[in-house]
């Protein structure tokens, strides 16, 4: 079957004896999984989900069972105190705007102590000039950078906090970057620390590509909001559209405010019949996460192996589903995407090519043969074409096909002349 999807007999020797060497890591990743399972069961269970949350609603949504229930469940299952999980937030970039915007006001400093966040995001706060930026809004921004070892600079960061300093935005994942992704624990320990300088601050964490991944999470150990995308992780391949916000009530309802309208807040909103797969999806995502993240371990020893910098390393502790895989120049970049895309269910037919998508500063190629548009919890991988020309594959809805989605770029990069087995 390998070789009827176009698989030569070297690529597939190649990857099986990789494969061989992972047995341990995997029973590893499934044993969390079936914990993260258990957690996501108990929380439907508590909530007393029914069919009768399925059903649809209309207009403004008033009296949405279903959908007043998933949120329980999200926040049950994230240890929060409220949520809001909604359809009408759009992606991952939208719900941190909400979130933001709806707890900051003008003259309110917000402070990363991570370095630059995800590309999107600049245009949100005005890194980079757009019209509606927390900065046309009188918000000022300051960023504090990793040292070059990848951990905080706390004097820096104690430096930085200041009179102004309302919120701390915490970017769990690298994003297009090739820093290490940071785990719960280092999520907690740099919460405790900017807590211990100045108590009030508002400690919110761009949880995408995290969930699931380990046992715990970031409200776990101290963070105030968490916020992520329905079409990665936590949307178990099964939701359409979607984001969520999850943590304290006040922040949580201030939110609601921002995304509907002052005074009406979590009580509009219509589900629209989208709340049977967005139950489904949660139920699923611990599973669907593992097999990710046993494609994003394959793919990281694979590429290790032939001499390519990999960022998780092959061996090293996993908090997101992201492997980024460092190629130096464009070609090697756009032949990994078009090997993804080749492996794809939908659209396999289809050459990728880098565009000018809107929201970054260079062009972009994208890898996504999915059943949701733009879903990364599906097989996928993406980069920007600019130095040090890094790829960032992710996703697979089973270990199989993300297995399959690596072969297939190792296959890409043989025809080219890119790589040698």
């Amino acid at each position: 079957m390998y070789e009827s999807l176009g698989i030569c007999d070297q690529v597939l020797d190649f990857g099986f004896q990789i494969e061989k060497k992972l047995k341990e890591r995997f029973d590893q990743i499934d044993a969390t999984a079936e914990y993260n399972q258990m957690k996501v069961l108990k929380a439907m269970q508590d909530c007393r989900v029914s069919d009768i949350h399925f059903a649809a609603t209309t207009g403004y949504g008033y009296n949405d069972l279903g959908r007043d229930v998933l949120e329980e469940v999200y926040a049950k299952a994230f240890h929060g105190e409220s949520a809001l999980v909604r359809p009408q937030l759009m992606s991952g970039t939208h719900a941190l705007h909400v979130a933001l915007s709806a707890n900051l006001r003008p003259g309110d400093e917000l402070l990363s102590p991570v370095g630059k966040p995800y590309d999107t995001l600049e245009e949100v706060i005005g890194i980079r000039d757009s019209a509606g930026s927390l900065k046309e809004y009188g918000v000022s921004y300051r960023q504090v950078d990793l040292l070059p070892d990848g951990s905080f600079d706390f004097e820096g960061i104690r430096n930085a906090i200041n009179e102004k300093t309302k919120l701390v935005t915490i970017q769990r994942s690298k994003g297009y970057a090739t820093r290490p992704t940071l785990s719960v624990a280092k999520i907690g320990e740099l919460v405790s620390f900017i807590k211990s300088v100045k108590p009030e601050v508002i400690c919110m964490v761009d949880n995408c590509y995290g969930e699931f991944v380990e046992r715990i999470e970031p409200l776990d150990v101290g963070a105030d909001m968490i916020v992520g995308s329905l079409i990665k992780n936590p949307g178990g391949g099964l939701a359409p559209i979607g984001g969520y916000i999850v943590g304290r009530k006040d922040l949580i309802d201030m939110a609601s405010y921002r995304l509907s309208a002052p005074g009406l807040g979590k009580e509009v909103g219509a589900s629209l019949g989208l709340n049977q797969p967005l139950f489904q999806g949660f139920f699923l995502a611990p599973t669907v996460v593992a097999g990710a993240l046993k494609g994003a371990i394959f793919a990281a020893n694979i590429y290790e192996s032939l001499g390519f910098p990999v960022v998780p390393n092959g061996t090293e502790s996993r908090h997101d589903i992201i492997q980024a895989v460092t190629f130096g120049t464009p070609e090697g970049v756009i032949a990994f995407c078009q090997g993804i895309q080749a492996a794809a269910p939908v659209d396999s037919f289809v050459s990728p090519e880098p565009w000018d998508m809107p929201g970054y500063d260079a062009p972009v190629i994208m890898a996504a043969g999915a059943f949701v548009q733009g879903s990364s919890i599906e097989l996928s991988a993406d980069g920007p074409i600019k130095p040090p020309y890094a790829v960032y594959f992710q996703g697979g809805l089973t270990w199989y096909h993300a297995k399959l989605g690596i072969l297939m770029s190792l296959q890409k990069l043989l025809e080219a002349g890119i790589v040698t087995l």
